[in-house]
């Protein structure tokens, strides 16, 4: 059992030490990533709860109501049964 951890570990290495193309590419993913989840929280994503509450408790209470809660509302153009 050993010994397949083993070649697999080394499989995935070495792989990753030959490729040129895929350095490339894996480059570019990290570039998204870092983009999606960097710079646009920034921008899109602000911290609402900070924002609008003053301490930890008041926080927890805002999040358990809102996901404890039952929605009234009906949705337009849906059923609504």
């Amino acid at each position: 059992m050993k010994e397949l951890a083993e070649n697999i570990v080394f499989f995935y290495v070495d792989g990753f030490r030959r490729m040129q193309l895929g350095r490339t590419l894996w480059v570019i993913i990290l570039i998204k990533l870092l983009i999606m989840f960097g710079v646009l929280k920034l921008f899109f994503f602000p911290d609402y709860l900070h924002e609008n509450f003053n301490t930890n408790m008041e926080r927890a209470d805002h999040v358990f109501t809102n996901l404890t809660q039952i929605p009234t509302d009906k949705e337009p153009g849906g059923r609504n049964d």
